[in-house]
């Protein structure tokens, strides 16, 4: 599980969310709509991903 990727790109503005939703897109590294990064497949990174899902588009790499 920790050896794959996800391929993670934000779709929405962060503009007028929570503020702990805007830190768990600073937490993947993602700053601009259209971004698109890397990041492992662990717990940490899923619990970020699956708490803003309705911003992002997420593959497996």
């Amino acid at each position: 599980m920790a050896g794959k990727k996800l391929s993670v790109t934000m779709t929405k503005s962060k503009n007028g969310r929570l503020p702990a939703h805007q830190a768990c897109l600073k937490g993947l590294g993602l700053r601009k709509i259209n971004q698109t990064v890397e990041v492992p497949n662990t717990p940490e990174y899923q619990g970020m991903i699956n708490k803003i899902s309705y911003m992002l588009s997420v593959e497996e790499k």
